[in-house]
């Protein structure tokens, strides 16, 4: 049984792959689980390649540009596994992270996804928190829309800690078609259909440095922003109208 683990990457964040494999071997899976590294280069440049990890578990494809989630939902093309894991380029994953998201998600079928504290991981090496973490537990459907809509559009966990359902995931379409935003927009779509569960444990080192996308002047435009949180919020609502819970039955 195969956990998926999908990066997007282009050519500036390519030179941190080989610390986001190195987090990887350090995963440690239950007897009969393994994980496999699927990394998606958003273009089709020279500049990813020398950096993917010569390893079997690893595939590297490549793919005109469209942005991150076109690349990610692009990948799943290769993710043939239970659960699908996101690890952007940049990050890395602390020990453990890939056995607790399983262990959530194995023992409650009402869970669709599981998000993990998150530490910025500065350029000196040193790690940030964020205040406000929710409790470790399940989230509510509709709870993630709630407190985002609540907080300036900011959601209660990290969607770059995202583990999730493959059918789930497939269902909703992959990640949403935004420049930027994606991530969060699948996040919203998710809780307004599922469960979600969160592990006060700290799953990812968020990698903060001077040439990642988030950190973009393009990135901070009103009215763009304006524009993704309108659809991302319009989306959830629907999903939420529908009344189609997962599992379905529930």
């Amino acid at each position: 049984m195969r956990i998926v683990v999908v990066t997007a990457v282009h050519g500036p964040s390519a030179r941190f792959l080989p610390e986001a494999y190195a987090s990887l071997c350090e995963q440690v899976l239950p007897e009969g689980w393994e994980w496999h590294w699927v990394i998606q280069e958003d273009g089709e440049g020279a500049d990813v390649r020398p950096y993917v990890p010569d390893d079997e578990r690893v595939t590297f494809r490549q793919g005109r540009a469209g942005g991150p989630g076109v690349a990610r939902t692009v990948a799943l093309a290769h993710a043939e596994g239970a659960y699908v894991k996101v690890l952007d380029a940049d990050d890395r994953l602390p020990p453990g992270t890939l056995a607790r998201d399983l262990a959530a998600l194995e023992a409650d079928r009402s869970l669709g996804w599981a998000t993990s504290r998150a530490l910025d991981l500065m350029p000196d090496g040193s790690t940030v928190g964020f205040p406000g973490d929710p409790d470790q537990g399940p989230i509510e459907r509709g709870a993630v829309l709630e407190h985002w809509k609540a907080n300036g559009f900011l959601a209660p966990v990290h969607p770059a800690s995202l583990f999730v359902r493959r059918e789930l995931l497939l269902a909703l379409g992959g990640w949403m078609a935004l420049p930027a935003s994606e991530d969060t927009g699948l996040l919203l779509a998710l809780n307004a259909v599922s469960r979600g569960w969160f592990s006060g444990e700290v799953g990812l080192l968020y990698r903060k440095w001077e040439g990642q996308v988030t950190g973009q002047k393009a990135h901070v435009d009103r009215a763009e922003r304006a524009a993704r949180m309108a659809v991302v919020e319009a989306r959830a609502r629907a999903l939420a109208g529908l009344r189609w819970p997962f599992p379905v039955g529930h």
